[in-house]
């Protein structure tokens, strides 16, 4: 049986993925600094392994490593006005990762970046999801990069839930800017199909 790690598995996509993998037989591997989060992944996945613990700090949970198959870097700091927070949760912790994959030989991983590296904002996200996917760009164990857009799914409390609190309140729907700006909504379980798929 093949062990994927993934980070971030206790988020909307790892929430989502960790089905997938082991649908398809898989051993997972989830790590989180969540606690309420890994509570709950523990609960609903009794038969994966959980590791809690903070990604921007080199630690034990790194051994974890060793004997993987694959690695799928997921963890994300999405939100907040912590500019070091970005940076530890969005770039320091995936360096942290591919140095545990460079130790212990892992022989691939897939790296969830984001669509917004394409994007003309100018804000903590962007700027340390580009510098995320400059750094994987560099590295030389076997990967690929997934871009996804906007999400919405099972375990999403942020995206589609603030939108249904919205519309509860107010009975119109909101368009950002001038109306021109599209954005494709994308499901977490078919992105996790696609992440499930890249392992393959």
């Amino acid at each position: 049986m093949k062990t994927i790690i993934v980070t971030g598995a206790a988020g909307l996509v790892g929430q989502n993925l960790v089905p997938h993998l082991k649908a398809r037989g898989y051993r997972v591997v989830g790590i989180d600094k969540h606690p309420a989060n890994t509570a709950r992944l523990r609960q609903l996945h009794p038969d994966i392994d959980v590791i809690e613990a903070d990604l921007s700090r080199a630690g034990p949970w790194m051994d974890a490593f060793a004997g993987a198959d694959a690695v799928v870097i997921n963890q994300a700091q999405i939100g907040g006005l912590d500019h070091s927070e970005f940076v530890a949760n969005n770039v320091t912790a995936t360096q942290h990762i591919v140095d545990a994959v460079r130790r212990h030989g892992v022989p691939y991983f897939v790296a969830i970046s984001s669509s917004v590296v394409n994007s003309q904002a100018k804000d903590f996200y962007v700027e340390t999801k580009t510098a995320q996917e400059r750094f994987v760009d560099t590295v030389e164990t076997p990967h690929v990069v997934l871009r996804p857009t906007l999400m919405f799914g099972w375990f999403d409390r942020k995206h589609l839930g603030w939108l249904r609190r919205f519309m509860d309140r107010v009975p119109v729907f909101p368009i950002p800017g001038s109306g021109k700006f599209r954005r494709q909504p994308l499901y977490a379980g078919d992105f996790s199909a696609i992440i499930a798929s890249a392992i393959e």
